[in-house]
């Protein structure tokens, strides 16, 4: 299987605008992924298990229209201007409120509603075969964050490596913590459930929340509690450890953990493993926070590609970002980017076997 570096057509929007995927890489050298300009959105990537046989391992979408159209929850999308929660969707910056959209109850979750960056149709730059470049302007006032927002997002490949670069720059000041919300089940997308893969996050430390999963200030050590991924962990045992209604950390995995308290050089944090398959996926970022996701909350039923029907626990997210409402807790990395300043985010994630 080898990319082209031209686009092919991924659909239309309801309006008519056409919309593209890009393949990069050769999965001959171990990797393949196919990235859109909707949400600058990871596809596909088919990475090779133990016995050398291929497979798309991260769930999708068939046309871009699916992406924008139906229920999505964030399926390999760019997420931002802020991942994770804000609380009670509002924040003071320099002396001044804004109010952002509540799409999570109360709270404002991965940036709003439909203008956030998941859901733009991004311009696609630069394309090889093996790598892309989308741009996108989220302009000022939208969603209720100020200030206008340049954002590029550059995925690249080489050999078993993806690496994805985030960079944004701003006319005014304001908050900015973008993700990547890849989806990962390394027996194949197809499969239909991760409670059997490892995780491990060199991690000492969680941000604690509330029943919303909203931050509560407070910085907890992993030992001793049911997000201690330190080691080699079974997401199954790690459910039903959260599960438990004297659990106080829980009920589901969908928690930041702790990498740093700033960004830091690009260092490798967290790997995942697939007991049938032999993949491995490892991942490193530049990013303070982690959110390891189980994917709980993904629809019954959700038409993925191919016709596959995801569920809940179909795939395991790993989001790298600045640490959740950040912007409301003064003892958290400060997510605000300023005029002059450049917001930079490089994560890369290598498969292998073994």
């Amino acid at each position: 299987m080898t990319a082209h570096d031209a686009p092919r057509p991924f659909g239309h929007t309801s309006d008519g605008q056409p919309l593209h995927l890009v393949g990069l890489g050769d999965v001959a050298d171990g990797l393949t992924v196919g990235v859109t300009d909707v949400g600058a959105g990871l596809v596909t990537a088919v990475a090779p298990d133990a016995h050398g046989r291929p497979a798309d391992v991260t769930l999708g979408f068939d046309t871009g229209r699916d992406y924008l159209d139906g229920p999505n929850p964030y399926l390999g999308a760019t997420v931002g201007r802020v991942a994770n929660r804000i609380a009670h969707a509002r924040f003071a910056l320099d002396g001044r409120e804004h109010r952002l959209l509540a799409n999570e109850g109360d709270h404002h979750l991965h940036g709003g509603g439909p203008r956030a960056l998941s859901w733009h149709v991004w311009q696609l730059v630069d394309a090889s075969r093996t790598s892309a470049t989308f741009t996108t302007t989220s302009p000022d006032g939208e969603e209720g964050y100020p200030g206008t927002l340049e954002v590029t997002a550059t995925y690249e490949v080489d050999g078993p490596t993806l690496t994805i670069r985030y960079r944004a720059t701003t006319d005014a000041p304001t908050p900015v913590s973008l993700t990547s919300h890849g989806y990962w089940n390394l027996e194949g997308h197809d499969h239909g459930d991760v409670r059997d893969h490892l995780v491990q996050v060199d991690a000492d430390a969680f941000t604690a929340t509330d029943a919303d999963n909203v931050p509560t200030g407070a910085v907890v050590e992993v030992v001793g509690t049911a997000v201690d991924l330190r080691t080699d962990t079974v997401v199954s045992d790690r459910l039903a450890a959260l599960a438990d209604p004297d659990a106080p950390h829980g009920p589901t995995l969908d928690h930041n953990l702790v990498l740093a308290r700033g960004p830091r050089p690009l260092t490798p944090v967290a790997r995942i493993a697939a007991p049938g398959s032999g993949r491995t996926l490892t991942l490193a970022t530049t990013e303070p926070g982690l959110q390891v996701y189980a994917g709980a909350g993904i629809p019954a039923g959700l038409a993925g590609k191919g016709g596959v029907a995801y569920g809940p626990f179909a795939g395991l997210c790993l989001e790298p970002q600045g640490w959740p409402d950040a912007i409301n807790q003064p003892g958290f990395p400060s997510p605000v980017l300023r005029p002059g300043e450049t917001y930079e985010h490089v994560t890369q994630l290598t498969f292998g076997t073994g």
